[in-house]
């Protein structure tokens, strides 16, 4: 018998009020910070010119601001939007707080507003509100963010497992 993993979030499951803390924590490398700001072909030295980052007033490399919120958003997808039709808009994104290399971010996120979507009947719109906190509890970002879910038992939310050849159960067997 095949028992059903973690399923995430459908949106009936968001309840105005409800606090997620994301159990999974992620700590920023330098080749993390160095590859994020070379995809994005940010030139600012800051990021990636370890004498500049010494010289500023910070006194070594800061983290770019677009890979904490990438981050801080992709540690809550487990909890809020596996099951998306699609991401609708971050709000008030605010950086109050820099992010170094070393640093391990975590995620708490409050659920601010749900809706049945007008558009799509298998689906509704939710509004969260997501924090991201460094090792020492220190808030680095704050946003807000609206996406659309899929409700459970809509056909567009299945994502098929591959069938194998063989059951699993005939390989491990003896």
């Amino acid at each position: 018998m095949t028992a059903v993993g973690w399923v995430d979030r459908y949106f009936e499951d968001f309840k105005v009020g409800d606090v997620y803390q994301h159990a999974v924590g992620r700590t920023i490398s330098e080749a993390d910070n160095t590859w994020f700001t070379l995809l994005t072909v940010n030139t600012q030295q800051l990021h990636f010119n370890r004498e500049c980052g010494r010289q500023s007033e910070f006194g070594r490399i800061l983290v770019n601001s677009c890979l904490t919120l990438a981050v801080v958003t992709g540690l809550t997808v487990a909890d809020v939007t596996q099951h998306v039709v699609a991401n609708l808009g971050w709000d008030d994104v605010r950086l109050p707080h820099p992010v170094f290399v070393g640093d391990t971010l975590w995620a708490e996120t409050v659920v601010l507003d749900t809706r049945p979507s007008g558009s799509r009947p298998g689906a509704g719109i939710i509004q969260v509100g997501t924090r991201g906190l460094n090792q020492d509890g220190d808030v680095c970002v704050t946003f807000r963010r609206t996406a659309m879910v899929h409700r459970r038992g809509a056909d567009e939310a299945a994502v098929p497992f591959p069938e194998a050849a063989t059951p699993i159960t005939e390989v491990f067997a003896g």
